[in-house]
């Protein structure tokens, strides 16, 4: 006697090993990315901090009624350090293995937090097709929307301890805090409140993602088509396909991350310890006042070097082991 299925089950099987796919990809080009570009997020760390941001130029006035010279902050307030800057001094004071610091809870926090996206990403994209017309943009946006909300509500403890884990500073050979000693100081001195600080500017952030997946989709369906149409096409993906994706991939990225950056800085500047920093408009305002709009786009470029290459990995790393694993509905 043979044995059938109900065809429900058979379906609720599918989808579940199109979900636990989904998670071991994501995971996986998650961890890739991390190793990879780690130096350059300390980076963009230091640089959007409050503590490298703000750097006085100092100035002597003679003529004073003693004939000496008086030194007082010049006119013009401040001239934040640059990339190579902040490099050289992390490299010069702190070693170079202060480049890798907080790796760890990004390695602990990124493969969970890409696994948990991607597969959000790719059950909601299921449901909102279902409602929307299938594969258009608002179907994207809107999944990439609700996956990044879900993913920040869950992992934003772990990004909180890497963050305050980069922006400390010691000098070579001091012994530095490692991910459980920095966990457990932010909760003896700010308590489970502590872990979520930032969270509303991640949910702000949420428009990034929602801007990279829309194009990212967008020139991925493009890519398909183009390949279909093409007189030499191929049923199977080559190597020049998933080069595709990756610059597609980097090409979204860059675009979403110039347009919605600033809610990176407010998020750095709400982690920082002990600051004056406590709401997200208000931290906003400060941070207007203070240094001006342009302190916004403080570690832009370290952030695009990271984040362009980091999302072409990702994406490309992502496609690829769905791609061989099997999932037929990419």
């Amino acid at each position: 006697m043979s044995l059938q299925f109900p065809l429900s089950v058979v379906h609720n099987n599918n989808n579940n090993n199109n979900t636990l796919l989904h998670l071991f990809a994501g995971g996986c080009s998650g961890t890739v990315g991390a190793i990879v570009t780690c130096p350059l997020e300390v980076l963009k760390t230091r640089l959007q901090s409050s503590g490298l941001a703000l750097r006085p130029v100092f100035q002597v006035q003679l003529g004073t009624l003693n004939g000496t010279g008086v030194i007082r902050p010049g006119s013009g307030t401040v001239t934040p350090p640059g990339l190579l800057q902040v490099l050289r001094s992390i490299l010069e004071k702190e070693g170079p293995r202060s480049l890798f610091r907080g790796l760890g809870p990004n390695l602990v926090g990124v493969a969970p937090s890409r696994a948990i996206y991607f597969a959000a990403y790719k059950r909601s994209k299921e449901a909102f097709n279902g409602v929307f017309v299938p594969n258009s943009g608002v179907v994207h946006m809107s999944s990439a929307g609700f996956a990044a909300f879900v993913t920040n509500s869950l992992m934003n403890p772990v990004w909180m301890v890497k963050t305050r884990m980069q922006l400390e500073r010691k000098v070579r050979g001091e012994k530095k805090t490692n991910a459980l000693q920095c966990a457990r100081y932010v909760y003896k001195t700010e308590g489970m409140r502590g872990f979520y600080r930032g969270l509303t500017a991640s949910y702000a952030g949420i428009s990034e993602t929602m801007i990279c997946f829309l194009i990212y989709e967008t020139l991925k369906k493009r890519l398909n088509e183009a390949r279909f149409t093409s007189p030499n096409s191929e049923t199977e993906k080559g190597a020049s396909d998933f080069l595709g994706l990756m610059m597609a991939a980097a090409f979204a990225k860059g675009c979403a991350s110039c347009i919605a950056y600033p809610h990176e800085v407010i998020r750095t500047r709400l982690r920082e310890e002990g600051s004056k920093y406590q709401y997200f408009f208000q931290t906003a305002r400060l941070v207007a006042v203070e240094e001006g709009y342009a302190a916004f786009y403080r570690g832009l470029i370290p952030q695009l070097i990271r984040q362009i290459p980091n999302t072409a990995i990702v994406l490309s790393t992502y496609e690829l082991i769905v791609h061989l694993m099997g999932d037929s509905s990419q």
